[in-house]
């Protein structure tokens, strides 16, 4: 297994993580909501909310590292230069007998 895909399962894994936290989060509820008589919560754990924030930047900062590091793993093996599809010899047709002709003169003026 390729250093490119360990990067990758584990991108996957932070990008799963990232959507879990993010889904699990009340809405904070601002905008216009508030103003038109939304409801607020107060009261509410207070320490639970701030992990979930501390936990979503953190994987954010996780995610764009691993993205950055993986782009630097990546060898490019993956490219067309070895495709089988591009065919790198080059086939030259074979060229036509050249005749002996002779120069016809061009007239005078």
């Amino acid at each position: 297994m390729s250093t490119f895909s360990i990067f990758l399962v584990l991108i996957t894994i932070v990008c799963f993580l990232l959507i879990v936290v993010i889904m699990v989060q009340n809405p904070k509820g601002g905008g216009l909501s508030s103003t038109l008589g939304g409801s607020q919560m107060l009261g509410g754990v207070q320490k639970t909310t701030d992990f979930l924030d501390k936990s979503t930047w953190m994987l954010a900062t996780i995610l764009i590292a691993l993205i950055l590091l993986s782009s630097l793993s990546f060898t490019g093996s993956l490219s067309d230069t070895d495709s089988k599809l591009i065919d790198n010899t080059t086939t030259t047709a074979p060229l036509a007998p050249v005749q002996n002709t002779p120069a016809v003169p061009t007239p005078a003026k």
